[in-house]
């Protein structure tokens, strides 16, 4: 099988820039909202040299969600089975919410691609996505069972703890508006310890 030739440093930075733009664009307006044309003008090239790089918009935002995959999945992956239950969970919170924090436009672009049905996540969806969730929410079960933890549906605890997390970026917007200039995290890190702390409750104690 030949290989492809390395890319020369023009080549990677063009790339970056092009990554780099379309994920602002298609973070803020959506598949549908963005154009080739809008992602070449904020990469600052010709449309002819995105196409060099991309064929097509919908290879540009697979190279997008293939990027994302990896760094959406990571904080889930650290949940370890051998560790502390009521760390590991809160420290799970703490990571998701620190992406929203860190990670704003990814956010938003993954929220944008399910609002839309996930025309083009879909096989990440039902395939390496499900089989992570199934795998941690077994051991979340196995934590409940043991009484390490309060009685918890594992499913519901991961989409809740996605749910508050992922809505300090993907409704950014309504959050500055209500808080102005004061940084919701310290905050919503408070919170979100002491809500998810109290719905794992105590570890059931031997009699």
């Amino acid at each position: 099988m030949t290989k492809s030739p390395p890319r020369t440093r023009i080549q990677v930075r063009n790339r970056a820039a092009i990554l780099e733009a379309a994920l602002e664009v298609f973070a803020a307006r959506g598949f549908r909202g963005a154009t080739l044309d809008r992602i070449a003008q904020a990469a600052g090239l010709s449309k002819p040299n995105l196409l060099y790089y991309f064929r097509s918009k919908e290879a540009l935002h697979l190279a997008i969600l293939e990027d994302l995959l990896e760094l959406w999945l990571a904080p889930l992956r650290e949940m370890d089975a051998e560790g502390e239950p009521r760390e590991q969970i809160l420290g799970y919170v703490r990571r998701k919410l620190e992406m929203s924090r860190d990670h704003p436009r990814e956010s938003r672009l993954f929220a944008n691609e399910i609002l839309q049905g996930a025309p083009r996540a879909r096989p990440v969806l039902e395939g390496e996505l499900k089989a992570l969730v199934d795998e941690k929410a077994a051991v979340i079960a196995a934590w409940s069972e043991s009484g390490r933890i309060g009685p918890v549906d594992p499913y519901h605890l991961i989409f809740s703890i996605w749910a508050l997390t992922q809505h300090y970026a993907d409704f950014e917007v309504q959050v500055r508006a209500i808080m102005g200039k004061t940084n919701p995290y310290p905050g919503a890190e408070a919170w979100l310890d002491h809500l998810f702390g109290a719905a794992l409750g105590s570890p059931h104690k031997s009699i």
